[in-house]
Parts: C-alpha cells; sequence; structure tokens
C-alpha cells in the first residue's frame, strides 16, 4: 500500500520569512534587464537599448510603485506587507538597492559604451572636447534652432520656484549682476520637442587616426548651457547643472462617482500631464551643495530621493542610436514567419482602394473549422494570423458580428482599421476598449472616439475593474447556422508589440469555447452575474479559486502516492494565497517549476518549505509576455493559456481570461515551449533561496540552448 505524504502543519506558510518584497523583487528583474547591456556578448546597439529600456522602466517605477510608497507614508500608513515591510522600510531598502544599480548604469555607458561606440565611428562628444570651427556651428545652430525655444525662469522673491514638469530635463543656473555682484538661480527647460542628441556636419568630424567617423555629435543640453549667455544679457553665467524631475503620475480616478468614465479619465490625463507631487530629483554628481539643497527643498524631496548621476541624465533617450543603419551592431534581423496552417488561408489584397480576397485560397474560419490553430508570436506572424482573421471577418459577406477587446494597440493598427471597415460594412461591431490602461489611456481615448464615429459600439469597461483579457469573437452564418469563432491570446492586439514581446494565440471554432466568450461579452457590456464557464477561467468570478483547486488536485494525486508536476509561465507571481498553496504542493512532493519573467514574492528552495520548487526568468532579445499553465493531473494532462499572471490584482481587479486547450496536438506543442524554456542555459536566471538570481551557462561541455534562438530556428524548420 502506498504510503500518503502529508504537510507539516506546525510550519507558518504565511510567515513573512517565505516570502520576498514585490518592490524588490521588481528592482531585480530590472537588473537582470540591465545585465543585457552589461554582457559584452550583446550587439553594441543593442546593449545602448537595454540600458534605455532600464532607465525608462525606473521612470514608469517611481511614477506608480515609489509614488504610492509615498503617499502611505504621508497618510501615516503602518499595515505591513505579506513580507513584513512598513510603507517607509521599503522606501529605505528601495532607495539602498536602487543607488548602486544607478550607479553602475551610469559607469556602464559612460566609461564602457561610449568607448566601443567611439571604436565604432559614432562620437557621443563633450561640448569641452570640440575645436573652434565645431563650437561655431553650434553656436549658430543653437541660435537659428534653440534660442527661440528656450525660456529661463527667475527664482527670487518675486519669482516663486517655478514648476518643474515630469520628466523633463532642466538646468539650474547660477548668474550674477556685474553690478551688484548678486547671485541668482534660474532654471531653463530643455526643451523636449528638439532632439537630444544634435548631429555635427560630416565636414566638421573631428580627424582620427582610428576608425572613420561615421556620425558625431552632442547632447542638447550641453549646447544650451555653453550658449546661455543669450539667455542672460548683461549678466555673468557663472555655472550651471543639469538635473531632472519624476513626479507622481498615476490616475486616481473615482470611476463610481463619473458621470462619463471618459472625460474624468481624459480631466486626470491633464493632471497627470502636469504631474504631482516630486517622488525623485537626478542631478549631475558635481552639482554645489548650496544648489543641491535648493533643489531639494523647493520640491519637497529628501536626500533620500535625489540620485547623483556622473554622466547624461535620462538614459532612455539613447533608443536614439537604435535608428542607426548598422546591422552589425545590432541582432540579426528576424522576419516571423507564416504558421504552416495558415499558409492556405486567403490574404485581404487591395484593389485600386477596394479590398478582396485572393482567389484560389481558403478562407481563414474554413482553416480554423479544419482544427484549432496555435500562434506563437513573434516567431509566427502576427499580420498573417490575428490582423487577417479580423480584416477577412470585417469584409466577408458571412460575418454578422465582431466582438473584441482592446487593452493596448498600436497608432497605425490594421485592427483598427478593419474595425471600422467592418462597421462600415453594416457588420456588429463591438469593441471594449480599456482606457485604464496604464500610460496608454490618451492612444486608447483618441482610438475610442474614433471608433464610435465610425458606428462601432464601443464600451469602457467595468467600474472598479480593468479589461486585461484579449479576446475575439467572430459570429458567422453559415448554412442556415451561427458559428461562432474565438481567438484567446495572452497578449495586446498591437502590431508593433507583437514583433517584440512573446506571446501566443489560439483560434478555434469549438462550440463551448464561443459559448464561453459569448457569455463573457455579456458580462462586460450589459448585465450579467454569469458564475459558470465551460472551458475559461475567468477573473474575478472563478479564476483564483479554480487554480487553487487545479493545485490541490496534484496534491492529491501526490497523497495517494502518484506523481504531480505543476509548470507555470508568467509575467509575475505575486498573490500570497497562491504561493502558499504552492508550498503546500512542494510539502508533499509536487515538483513545481516556475518561469517567471519579473516579479516573484515565493522564495525557492527552503528545506521542508519549497525545495522542490524551482524558478527561473528569461530575459532576451525579446519580451517574455506568453502565459502558459500545465497540469500533470494523474496522466491526464490539462494546459492552459490566457492573459493572467499570478498577481492579486489580476484575479480580483482585473477582468482576466484563461482557457483549457483541448487540441491535443496544440497541447502538446505548448508543453515544448516549456521544456525548451526549462532547459535554457543562455538567457534563463535562476532564483535562489537567498533572493539572488544566478545567471545560467553551459557547463561540462553541454551545448548553448537559447530558448528564443531555438524558437526562430523552429518557426524556420516548420516552413
Amino acid at each position: 500500500m502506498t504510503q500518503t505524504k502529508s504537510v507539516d502543519l506546525t510550519i507558518n506558510l504565511k510567515d513573512n520569512k517565505y516570502y520576498f518584497n514585490r518592490e524588490l523583487s521588481w528592482l531585480e528583474f530590472n537588473y537582470r534587464v540591465l545585465n543585457e547591456a552589461l554582457a559584452a556578448c550583446t550587439p553594441l546597439l543593442e546593449r545602448l537599448k537595454f540600458t534605455a529600456i532600464f532607465s525608462s522602466n525606473l521612470d514608469e517605477f517611481f511614477m506608480v510603485r515609489i509614488a504610492g510608497l509615498k503617499q502611505q507614508i504621508q497618510a501615516g500608513v503602518t499595515k505591513l506587507t505579506f513580507d513584513g515591510c512598513t510603507p517607509l522600510e521599503q522606501l529605505v531598502a528601495i532607495s539602498e538597492r536602487l543607488h548602486s544599480l544607478i550607479k553602475e548604469q551610469d559607469y556602464l555607458f559612460e566609461y564602457t559604451l561610449r568607448n566601443l561606440l567611439a571604436v565604432q565611428g559614432i562620437r557621443l562628444v563633450n561640448y569641452i572636447d570640440l575645436d573652434q570651427k565645431q563650437r561655431k556651428y553650434l553656436h549658430q545652430y543653437f541660435d537659428i534652432n534653440i534660442f527661440p525655444v528656450l525660456t529661463p525662469l527667475a527664482v527670487d522673491t518675486s519669482h516663486p520656484f517655478p514648476y518643474i514638469s515630469n520628466l523633463s530635463l532642466n538646468l539650474g543656473v547660477v548668474i550674477c549682476n556685474p553690478e551688484t555682484k548678486e547671485e541668482h538661480f534660474a532654471r531653463v527647460k530643455v526643451p523636449s520637442v528638439l532632439p537630444r542628441f544634435i548631429a555635427l556636419p560630416q565636414k566638421l568630424y573631428s580627424q582620427t587616426d582610428s576608425k572613420p567617423i561615421v556620425w558625431q555629435g552632442i547632447p542638447l543640453e550641453q549646447v544650451i548651457a555653453h550658449n546661455l549667455e543669450a539667455l542672460f544679457p548683461g549678466m555673468i553665467v557663472q555655472e550651471c547643472y543639469p538635473f531632472r524631475v519624476t513626479r507622481n503620475a498615476d490616475l486616481s480616478v473615482e470611476e463610481d462617482e463619473a458621470d462619463d468614465l471618459l472625460l474624468a479619465i481624459e480631466e486626470e490625463l491633464r493632471k497627470r500631464n502636469i504631474g504631482r507631487s516630486a517622488v525623485r530629483l537626478e542631478i549631475h554628481a558635481s552639482t554645489p551643495k548650496l544648489i543641491r539643497q535648493k533643489l531639494v527643498e523647493d520640491l519637497e524631496l529628501e536626500e533620500i530621493d535625489v540620485y547623483d548621476i556622473q554622466g547624461l541624465l535620462g538614459l532612455k533617450d539613447l533608443l536614439y542610436f537604435l535608428s542607426f543603419p548598422y546591422p552589425k551592431l545590432k541582432y540579426e534581423s528576424w522576419n516571423s514567419i507564416i504558421p504552416k496552417a495558415l499558409n492556405k488561408v486567403k490574404r485581404i489584397i487591395s484593389n485600386n482602394n477596394n479590398k478582396k480576397l485572393e482567389s484560389k485560397k481558403q478562407n481563414i474560419f474554413s482553416l480554423i473549422r479544419q482544427s484549432d490553430i496555435l500562434v506563437h508570436h513573434p516567431y509566427q506572424s502576427f499580420s498573417a494570423s490575428v490582423e487577417q482573421f479580423v480584416t477577412q471577418a470585417a469584409y466577408d459577406p458571412d460575418v454578422l458580428t465582431i466582438k473584441m477587446t482592446l487593452y493596448r494597440t498600436s497608432g497605425d493598427s490594421p485592427i483598427i482599421e478593419a474595425l471600422i471597415a467592418a462597421a462600415a460594412n453594416e457588420k456588429q461591431v463591438v469593441t471594449l476598449i480599456e482606457l485604464k490602461a496604464r500610460f496608454d489611456e490618451e492612444n486608447n481615448i483618441i482610438w475610442a472616439r474614433r471608433l464610435e464615429q465610425s458606428g462601432v459600439h464601443v464600451v469602457y469597461g467595468l467600474v472598479g475593474l480593468k479589461t486585461h483579457t484579449k479576446i475575439a469573437l467572430i459570429v458567422r452564418k453559415e448554412e442556415e447556422k451561427i458559428r461562432r469563432y474565438a481567438h484567446i491570446g495572452t497578449g495586446n492586439y498591437n502590431s508593433k508589440t507583437a514583433n517584440l514581446y512573446t506571446d501566443l494565440g489560439l483560434f478555434s471554432c469549438r462550440e463551448e469555447l464561443g459559448a464561453d466568450l459569448t457569455d463573457l461579452f455579456n458580462f462586460l457590456t450589459g448585465y450579467s452575474c454569469q458564475k459558470l464557464y465551460r472551458k475559461l477561467l475567468v477573473a474575478p468570478v472563478n479564476m483564483r479559486n479554480r487554480i487553487l483547486s487545479m493545485i490541490n488536485r496534484e496534491v492529491e494525486h501526490c497523497q495517494k502516492g502518484g506523481k504531480g508536476h505543476i509548470v507555470a509561465k508568467m509575467n509575475s507571481l505575486v498573490d500570497p494565497e497562491i504561493i502558499e498553496a504552492l508550498y503546500l504542493a512542494s510539502q508533499v512532493g509536487v515538483k513545481i517549476d516556475l518561469i517567471i519573467r519579473g516579479i516573484c514574492c515565493l522564495r525557492p528552495g527552503i528545506e521542508g518549505i519549497s525545495s522542490n520548487i524551482k524558478v527561473i526568468s528569461i530575459i532576451g532579445r525579446f519580451l517574455e509576455h506568453s502565459r502558459i499553465f500545465y497540469l500533470y493531473n494523474g496522466g491526464r494532462k490539462e494546459v492552459y493559456i490566457g492573459s493572467a499572471d499570478w498577481m492579486t490584482r489580476n484575479f480580483v481587479r482585473r477582468v482576466e481570461a484563461i482557457t483549457l486547450v483541448d487540441d491535443l496536438k496544440i497541447s502538446c506543442e505548448l508543453e515544448e515551449i516549456l521544456r525548451v524554456m526549462l532547459g535554457d542555459n543562455c538567457q534563463a536566471w535562476e532564483l535562489k533561496s537567498s533572493g539572488n538570481y544566478v545567471r545560467r551557462f553551459p557547463i561540462n561541455g553541454n551545448y548553448k540552448k537559447n530558448s528564443q534562438k531555438i524558437f526562430m530556428k523552429m518557426a524556420l524548420e516548420s516552413l
């Protein structure tokens, strides 16, 4: 008789020592991003890109997460997080970690990447290194192109400290009146409407004996700094120092009190564009103490909020260099392939501004009727699959209805155009646009208005919930029968990010799935208390409870002497209830493999608690964004894909959908994706119980296994 494995009930799994702090875990994720810039094997311009992404990520982190902590402190909140930290303790720990990270990034750009660029003939120089001809050119350039845009703002008893806008780069200037000998302080904003880097004409490139120069330029703020006399005629400019301010930019909309959600969010956007309280000051390390103190006091900050920078401020602007046409300094180009299952699909083509289908090919709906289809982006084409699905529906005379959720979409989206065309073709088109998609609110308002003006029924979501699910439903009349075609994805309906993010999409016309999506759209657009779904796990309705029951099912298999195995790939794992369930599962012998790109609050590898849990994070040229969930289920394997991470917000404050994959072939494909990623020994980082992430490398003569390169190879071999 098989011995039953039991749980040690003496262990308090809610003890905060078993959990990592959410914010500190995110910082470690961003450090893994920075490591792609630190790695010598990363192509040079891609190293600049990862440096810029690290900075851009930090901007959002301060605008939202740090701002939230500061608000809690000001409100006197002392409640502990589930990892045992107060808001103030978190803020102190974050500052300590961040100061060292930013110093490392600063040093990397100034003393490594800048020199490597010069070796390749790309020279970003400082003003003091320019010769007289170059300075004369920039002086003329300043007079014509920069000076008219600038507005110096004095600071004195009659001129209060000016409002410093969010994420703005500025110069703090000390000037002296030569007659009175009085010193004054002024602020000059570096205009964001002008290019951050000013290129010199080729004829003025510095002569060098090394590799020929292909580009030479200088930061905009240095051109301004060395021509300040024009802004303060008759005064002596004594010194100037760059600084950059970050402000609270999170939206706070009282949805249940808003008569018109769109107008309420527009008003909040106006406030955010101005910015609320300052949360960070970045300042050049050479700035004198008196100027530093003045900025800190006037911005109502503390020393903990100040970050000294030795080199350039605002390194997210380094993305500028990605436009340079030097393929040898970038990743090898990748063109997504058309999935084999869709090779026979008709394409929508233009003919004298009219749209029509190619002849002698099947439409996409006939192919979906033959079998479910899985697409894996960016290895497989988004335009040839998802965009064709919606576009063909727009022009297909048998299509009656198109329903979609849009969380984020691109500015020139073919999907938006297809929805507008569908409305013009007298189809019923319903689009749920999430106005509260952070930092995409303005774009979504623009598209919402355009769709409404075109006859599309636009819904803005549910009060208190963000609609994060990625679903589309096409209703088609076929031989006196109504058939529903579904697409359920892990990523946004955005053609630009589809080339940068790894995501999955499932096409199906299975009746139960179509019925589930119909019920879910009714929940989103009307009044519905639907609780039961056939194939879907839906948040906030039943998802967390269903996931907990599936974890417990693996526990029961193990306790009866069987095998338990869970593999979950997602962006973040935060929810304490799920983490506790995973600890219990680990205790009874369930093998748990987690592929968590970003935040992970679970502490793996603790003897007697999580010794059966392994966590890896994969950081590569593509942003890992897909969500896959595998459960062994006593040999009756189940695989799910969908939009939700295992975070409390996803279970409670968002509308999410995860679907069971019924097709055995597709289920095996998803298992293979997980297997390849778990075997990655190039881009994978393994989380230790200490909280440190250790990068994997091939050992003992093992082959390099870069999962993203393997998927590219697999895509090509499938042709």
